[in-house]
């Protein structure tokens, strides 16, 4: 397989001109504080991937293939992440964006141009990594200085360019210190400064949030989202945490094995997903086996065998008789109180519960023997139904259901 190539006779340095032609204008134009405003709306593809293979050679066994015709688009000033387990792919793809890589076939464009030909440091492009990397014997001021002086900026441009981002990251008391006399938090604000002080069109994110403890990591999903907005850059960000990407994402792509499973919004990820591994790996579902006994106008039933009937509003052409898979959330069941359901009702018996301190988790074991998990979030399951072996009823909204291939 061989990568598609456009101009490929074009000097590189006039090919970048043109790429870096907005975030050029947007730099001589206005402060960081207003270029979310002076920038394109969402729509508008800064990052174009088509058709993106990437194969390492392996062992004895064969070849790696890291990735699998992956095509997708990324839109100017949009916070997108790449999400998936280990492995995915999603590091590659990031590191193909960047140019540390190339393709083994298909394409990359930044603002519809090719970039096969340019190097990482002629793309208009800076990443942030998971260690942040910086220079230990230079200050903060200095860090966030260092591409400006690459790039040949003028000493005033870089001074009052790094005053700016000192307030961008409300670190102005802490120009002065060197890397290792800041924590985590503080090293990694520094290493964003640094990242979006040369004004890139894109910032590439491998994994900033790993390294930090959990009350530091919700408070860097709020700051990062709040930078994006607030510099209009378009901010690609790489994790395999479903929460950070649902906290802080415009769009998530889910990868799996090399693949792009779904994209769309942190909404359409969760209360949609595409294929089963979305359903299985974003948040927790219960999954149940049946098949299509009637399709309506605007709705599917399905029967699950010795556990029930479910109705759903499918997203997909279904026939009576196919195979389907019923997914749904735990904190969409909810146990019965009265006579009058909003939908269907399945029986089941306490197997267990687990208090969690904002809700219970409720496990029933259905009459095909399968377990679902139900998140009671009154507390009558852990006050009034923690007997385990007590028969229960299931109320189940048609707006619960998710149906799935297979």
């Amino acid at each position: 397989m061989s990568m598609s190539i456009n101009r490929v006779n074009e000097p590189a340095a006039r090919q970048t001109a043109r790429i870096l032609g907005g975030s050029r204008a947007r730099s001589n134009a206005a402060p960081v504080a207003g270029a979310a405003n002076s920038s394109a709306a969402h729509g508008t593809p800064i990052i174009d991937v088509r058709a993106a293979h990437k194969i390492y050679p392996g062992d004895a066994s064969g070849v790696a293939h890291a990735l699998k015709g992956v095509s997708l688009s990324i839109n100017d000033n949009e916070f997108f992440t790449l999400l998936g387990p280990s492995g995915c792919g999603k590091t590659t793809l990031l590191r193909l964006l960047a140019g540390f890589e190339e393709p083994s076939s298909g394409e990359i464009l930044l603002a519809g141009e090719p970039v096969h030909a340019l190097p990482p440091y002629r793309r208009p492009v800076n990443t942030v990594f998971q260690h942040y990397a910086l220079f230990p014997n230079m200050t903060v001021a200095q860090n966030i200085a260092f591409g400006l002086r690459m790039l040949k900026r003028s000493p005033v441009d870089i001074k009052g360019r790094v005053v700016e981002m000192l307030a961008l990251v409300k670190m102005e008391k802490f120009a002065d210190r060197h890397a290792n006399q800041l924590s985590g938090g503080q090293q990694q604000r520094i290493a964003l400064a640094r990242a979006l002080a040369p004004q890139p069109r894109v910032l590439l994110l491998d994994e900033p949030l790993s390294a930090l403890d959990l009350k530091l990591r919700q408070a860097m999903r709020l700051e990062l989202k709040s930078l994006q907005e607030k510099t209009g850059i378009t901010f690609v960000f790489v994790t395999h945490d479903q929460e950070e990407a649902l906290a802080m994402s415009d769009r998530i792509a889910v990868m799996s094995e090399g693949l792009v499973q779904q994209i769309g919004t942190p909404e359409d990820i969760y209360d949609r997903p595409a294929t089963r591994f979305v359903a299985d790996f974003i948040g927790e579902n219960n999954m149940l086996a049946g098949h299509v006994t009637e399709r309506g106008a605007g709705f599917v039933r399905v029967a699950v065998p010795e556990v029930g009937e479910f109705v759903a509003a499918p997203h997909d052409d279904y026939a009576v008789g196919d195979a389907v898979t019923v997914a749904i959330r735990p904190e969409r069941l909810a146990f019965a109180t009265g006579s009058v359901s909003v939908g269907p009702r399945i029986k089941g018996e306490i197997a267990a519960t687990v208090y969690l301190g904002t809700d219970t988790a409720c496990h029933v074991r259905l009459g095909n023997g399968q377990r679902i998990v139900v998140r009671d979030m009154t507390g009558g399951c852990h006050a009034g139904r923690s007997q385990i072996g007590q028969p229960v009823w299931l109320d189940v909204a048609v707006n619960a259901v998710n149906l799935l291939r297979g």
